[in-house]
């Protein structure tokens, strides 16, 4: 059997990568970065204007003595930097604008490339998913400030090279080459600041996954008395990110301090030749202060150059996550087949995780149980049927109504089979918008079946708002055998022709387990209009009871089948388990 990189290297190479989002963002951004790029080397070329300025005033006004000429200049001077503060603040404008915009597409497009009916083929973790959504798609947008800064720095470097140039030519050459010089030798350090900040990247997005786990796993954690455990695993990450935060930060440190420190010094020494050519006669008092002043500005935009390179490290990470997703295959084919009214479920000879060749078949209108031994074959054998798994990372085939699940039209695929999964998250909002998610459609005595079926009907009564009532996030507000029980009546009320329910009643007392095993069997099956077909993964001697036959598995595939009568009679290993 044939597996693809969880990775999606594939598609990550069709389009580009991490190099290929960046382009992209330049590319839509290209009208504001064009604009605050322009305004923000009118402020840079303005930044350089000021001690060239100066210098002119005290060489032609405060010298001469000439009254006229310094008003004049100072009036100039103004306007310079009126000019020079506009410039700032309305490039800057369209920048941060840019950068928020292009954040908030990235964080839209991977939120909805996670939520895609399709499914993304990653091995990404949810928390690590959360990061690449928020962080990282923040950090790639800093592409359209670090582009900016670069160009203006590099004008504004040129622009006192050349007024270096007209005042003495040794002096300017000095700038013209000591500049490309020092970029040359921070371009060296580029990759391995990259590589450390991708380093630092993964590992805090994998810190963030574990800390997600850890907090929506902490009840059951709880329950098992794993919380230490888990944790500690927790520490162990969050210590890693620390530690390559850090091993990054150094290499940036190092990096940018040795950077300054020789656009620094290149700086005091135009400034130091310019005071030996003044002395000489060589330049005037005038020009003197104007190299002086350049001198000390240049270490700005030298500064920013230096920097610069960690910044676009951070960008380049960031994007290469985004590409993990972005760029990633879907899970699933869109199909393209229509399904036949009535369909019959069947598994042939399936591989998938800890399933050996399983053949299973579950036919129109019946209800088949599944008791599974080991819960790893439960957990397989419910996500394989939900429809999230690609074709390739599986062997043999599913077929529902004779059409591989994978060739069926996705709406249609879902539509005719739904997978209850054994923990089900409710949304926020009231107990009757949670019930009809995904029957939109229904009535009042469509709704109140479905409830009653799934012993939730305590649930609305028990309360003044009835349906109206409030549900926090992940139905939080309500106890885990209610969130159950509401999962389970939005389940029953879809009406799909194939439904998978995986531990349904497991936080439920034994009371209430038997009417909804009841109410299950009466939904779906007694009404003689319906050809329903329901497969109950469960070890609940209630809800095995109530199903037409039930299939046993143990290491991956069938070992019994019969109904749960005649299997707690001849078989000891089924009664241990369900009878206990």
């Amino acid at each position: 059997m044939v597996r693809t990189s969880a990775r999606g290297g594939g598609a990550a190479n069709r389009r580009g990568g991490g190099a290929g989002i960046l382009r992209r963002t330049v590319a839509r951004n290209r009208g504001r970065l064009a604009i605050g790029t322009a305004l923000l080397a009118v402020h840079q070329i303005a930044e350089t204007m000021v001690p060239i300025a100066i210098g002119i005033i005290v060489g032609r006004a405060i010298t001469t003595g000439d009254t006229g000429a310094l008003v004049v200049s100072v009036l100039g001077l103004a306007a310079l930097f009126l000019v020079l503060t506009a410039a700032w603040r309305m490039g800057a404008r369209f920048i941060v604008f840019a950068m928020q915009n292009e954040a908030h597409l990235l964080r839209v497009e991977v939120a909805g490339r996670i939520l895609h009916p399709r499914g993304v083929r990653t091995d990404l973790r949810s928390g690590e998913l959360l990061t690449v959504s928020t962080s990282d798609a923040d950090r790639e947008a800093w592409i359209l400030d670090v582009i900016p800064r670069i160009v203006a720095a590099l004008v504004a470097a040129v622009a006192s090279a050349v007024t270096l140039l007209v005042i003495d030519v040794p002096l300017g050459l000095a700038v013209l080459i000591g500049t490309p010089v020092i970029l040359g030798l921070m371009q060296l350090a580029a990759p391995l600041i990259t590589r450390r900040a991708t380093a630092a990247q993964a590992a805090t997005a994998r810190a963030s996954g574990s800390a997600t786990d850890l907090v929506s796993g902490l009840r059951p954690l709880r329950g098992l008395g794993a919380e230490r455990a888990a944790a500690a695993r927790y520490r162990g990450a969050s210590a890693d990110a620390l530690r390559s935060t850090l091993h990054a930060a150094k290499a940036t440190g190092v990096f940018v301090g040795t950077s300054v420190t020789v656009s620094a010094l290149l700086a005091v020494g135009v400034a130091g030749v310019a005071g030996w050519f003044a002395l000489q006669g060589r330049i005037s008092i005038g020009e003197l202060i104007t190299v002086v002043g350049l001198s000390q500005f240049i270490i700005e935009p030298l500064g920013t150059l230096a920097r610069m390179p960690g910044f676009l490290a951070t960008a380049r990470a960031s994007a290469d996550r985004l590409a993990l997703v972005l760029d990633a295959d879907p899970m699933v084919p869109a199909g393209s087949q229509s399904l036949p009214p009535l369909v019959t479920l069947e598994l042939a000879d399936v591989d998938y995780r800890s399933l050996r060749g399983l053949d299973l078949r579950a036919h129109p209108g019946e209800l088949v149980g599944v008791l599974a031994h080991r819960p790893q074959d439960a957990e397989a054998l419910a996500h394989l049927l939900s429809g999230h798994v690609a074709p390739d990372d599986h062997g043999g085939t599913v077929t529902v109504g004779g059409v591989r699940l994978a060739d069926i039209e996705l709406a249609q695929a879902r539509g005719a089979v739904l997978v209850e999964p054994h923990n089900s998250d409710l949304f926020a909002g009231t107990v009757g918008s949670n019930v009809v998610a995904g029957s939109p459609g229904a009535d009042h005595t469509e709704v109140r079946q479905a409830l009653t079926a799934s012993a939730a009907m305590d649930v609305v009564d028990a309360h003044p708002d009835g349906l109206d009532l409030p549900v926090t996030d992940r139905g939080a507000s309500l106890s885990g055998g209610q969130r159950q029980r509401v999962a389970l009546a939005r389940a029953l009320l879809s009406q799909a022709p194939v439904l998978v329910l995986h531990d349904p009643t497991t936080a439920v007392d034994a009371v209430t387990e038997q009417a909804i095993a009841e109410g299950i069997s009466q939904m779906r099956h007694e009404a003689p209009e319906r050809a329903h077909t329901t497969v109950l993964i469960t070890s609940s001697p209630a809800l095995l009871a109530v199903a037409d036959r039930v299939l046993v598995l143990d290491e991956g595939r069938v070992v019994r089948e019969g109904t749960h009568a005649d299997l707690a009679t001849a078989d000891e290993n089924y009664r241990k388990v369900v009878l206990r």
